[in-house]
């Protein structure tokens, strides 16, 4: 218990965060402390890393931009910040394998933190453009284009191990909402989230905002990192992930359409007589949730969660519904399940099992919980 509050209070987190990994620093909060406000506070909002967190001073920090580029730059921190048009974007970042816990239930998956309902938070980020540094380095258009990250911190998981990199296409690169970022909720960018300077990139899985980002490469084809070729990517279920080639399985970009429970949570006591159940639906690309559904009887009936606005185009949207009477919440188990609709008329998958894979990525599942009602 001493490690775990050294650990969080070292990252500046709350006490009870639930710490996955001490070194690299990996930690969730308790899933009704996002339920709590739209914009998560910084010493709540989740933490993923892959190695040691990099120690880099405003000063010292440097961004390199070449590639396909015609005129090759280095930004200094003080260039970035007083040069360039500020901008800022309230966005949700989830993890990969937020939610992971529940296909852990349907089979093992090796090597991957047991991630609950808290690897997602939002937050307000403050920056500059990247499509205004590309133009400033001379971009040269091309579907085909990629735009490759890399950062200094070096992830002895990888193979052969290497610093952590990611790469995301030209496209989405330069739209408006991707920044470099050195804000976050006003604040000054922590180290802990990749401080001095992020890169953000609202709609895709969290693992393209590269933290700590020192180059920015324009190039033909996806990056060639071994988290861009060979992990953040969803495997067929029969294959090996030790031993799978370069390129195997459908990379992770877009966020899916989700929902999840936030409070109450697993395993929680409530008492009978009312119940207030509140969590959030995201959708990825451009699209919107719209409608939230929330069943007690196992699916036989459901009735529509109050859909709360949103704080953003790229952010969650929370709901909350409010249920009374004896005969609905009463002594004993219950189960509570929500799926969400969005623009377009689509729906979550139902089952964890149906989207189960070696690595135990993009579970958007049903939402379900299970609590005691005392």
């Amino acid at each position: 218990m001493r490690a775990i509050a050294q650990t969080v209070a070292r990252w500046g987190k709350r006490d009870d965060m639930i710490v996955r990994g001490h070194l690299p620093f990996n930690a969730e909060p308790p899933a009704a402390v996002l339920a709590s406000s739209d914009i998560t506070p910084v010493d709540a909002f989740y933490a993923r890393n892959h190695g040691p967190i990099p120690e880099i001073t405003p000063r010292q920090w440097r961004l390199t931009v070449d590639g396909l580029v015609d005129k090759p730059v280095t930004i200094t921190y003080h260039q970035l910040t007083t040069q360039f048009a500020q901008h800022s974007v309230i966005a949700t970042l989830a993890c990969a394998g937020n939610r992971r816990a529940e296909m852990l239930q349907v089979r093992p998956i090796a090597g991957k933190d047991p991630w609950a309902h808290g690897a997602i938070s939002t937050a307000e980020w403050h920056g500059v453009r990247l499509a205004d540094i590309l133009a400033a380095a001379g971009v040269r258009g091309g579907d085909e284009l990629h735009v490759a990250f890399e950062a200094p911190d070096i992830a002895q998981e990888a193979r052969p191990v290497q610093a952590y990199g990611s790469s995301i296409p030209l496209s989405k690169a330069m739209s408006q909402e991707v920044l470099l970022a050195w804000q976050m909720n006003s604040q000054p960018l922590p180290r802990a989230h990749g401080g001095p300077v992020r890169v953000v990139v609202p709609g895709y899985v969290g693992a393209r905002s590269v933290k700590w980002v020192t180059a920015v490469t324009v190039q033909r084809g996806p990056s060639e990192n071994y988290f861009q070729a060979h992990d953040y990517r969803i495997l067929p279920p029969d294959v090996d992930p030790d031993t799978v080639a370069p390129g195997e399985g459908i990379s992770l970009s877009s966020l899916a359409l989700n929902c999840d429970i936030l409070d109450p949570t697993d395993g929680d006591e409530v008492p009978p007589g009312e119940l207030t159940i509140r969590g959030y639906g995201i959708a990825g690309d451009d699209r919107s949730v719209e409608r939230v559904d929330v069943s007690l009887d196992d699916g036989l009936t459901w009735r529509q969660a109050n859909l709360h606005p949103a704080p953003g185009k790229w952010a969650w949207r929370q709901w909350s519904l409010t249920v009374r009477g004896e005969s609905e919440v009463q002594s004993g188990p219950l189960s509570i399940i929500a799926r969400a609709w969005d623009d377009t008329g689509a729906l979550q998958p139902e089952s964890a099992a149906s989207l189960w894979n070696p690595r135990g990525y993009g579970n958007n599942a049903w939402a379900r919980v299970a609590v005691s009602v005392m």
